[in-house]
């Protein structure tokens, strides 16, 4: 998984070079604007309820003393919480909304890396943003269910800063499975594309590490994160595609067995 991880990783190095060769710019306006929208519209919702979260943790305190203490504690832990849920919310709603302007755009790298002669399935704009929502719900249900024990356990010292990097890794896979799957929906139905995923998930979480350190740059990080994560997952998803696709091919014998 480490060498998966690595490759993800190095795949960003031709991302800004190969979007402004093939002239991609311009179709990511909209997931452009998309992202920075729900991105404003999150963090606002985020610091309102930061403070009556930190605020209701402190309430399990039942005595004087400390009280103080808890009570900061309790406000780092809130604002912990808000931001963990509001970034898992972010991820899922743009890579839903924006699946199908990114598929597309994945296409077109995957045309010019591969040729015209290759074959996928063809899908239309309601199937892919219908495959979008799908991924994305299921992704989010399974993320929240991961993140919510990962942030009690950030209450216990020491493990808690163990569980901050285990939040970030599992945020980072489920990153990396969007922006892979704008690629796999042409490929393959639903449940081999979360197989594929699952079996190169080192690729996923390479991918999404740098999808979440984009978010901590104020606002460029937010409109430039999908162009960028998802050149980088759709060049690293096509060569890990067409082995994978040649692996499933019947051999000599096989075919003399068909025919």
């Amino acid at each position: 998984m480490i060498k998966g991880i690595i490759n993800g990783l190095k795949t960003y190095g031709t991302s800004f070079g190969l979007i402004s060769k093939l002239g991609l710019w311009k179709y990511f306006a909209i997931p452009m604007l998309i992202s920075l929208l729900t991105a404003v519209i999150i963090g606002f919702t985020a610091w309102g309820l930061s403070d009556n979260i930190g605020h209701w943790i402190s309430g399990i305190w039942p005595w004087d003393w400390g009280s103080q203490t808890f009570e900061t504690i309790a406000s780092f832990l809130g604002a912990l919480v808000v931001i963990a849920i509001g970034l898992i919310l972010y991820k899922h709603i743009i890579m839903a909304l924006s699946a199908p302007f990114m598929s597309p755009v994945s296409e077109k790298i995957e045309t010019h890396i591969l040729g015209t002669d290759h074959l996928h399935r063809d899908t239309t704009f309601k199937a892919q943003l219908w495959r979008g929502i799908r991924i994305n719900v299921r992704n989010l249900s399974l993320e929240l269910l991961l993140t919510i024990p990962i942030l009690l356990f950030s209450f216990i010292p020491v493990i808690g800063i163990l569980s901050t990097i285990l939040l970030f890794l599992v945020q980072a896979y489920y990153a990396g499975f969007g922006n892979m799957d704008y690629t796999l929906e042409r490929h393959y139905k639903y449940d081999k594309s979360v197989q594929f995923v699952r079996s190169h998930k080192g690729y996923a979480i390479g991918n999404g590490i740098v999808f979440m350190l984009f978010l901590l740059i104020p606002i460029i990080g937010v409109i430039l994160v999908l162009p960028i994560s998802v050149t980088a997952a759709t060049v690293q998803t096509i060569n890990l595609i067409e082995p994978d696709k040649k692996q499933q091919l019947p051999t000599s014998k096989e075919n003399k067995q068909l025919s």
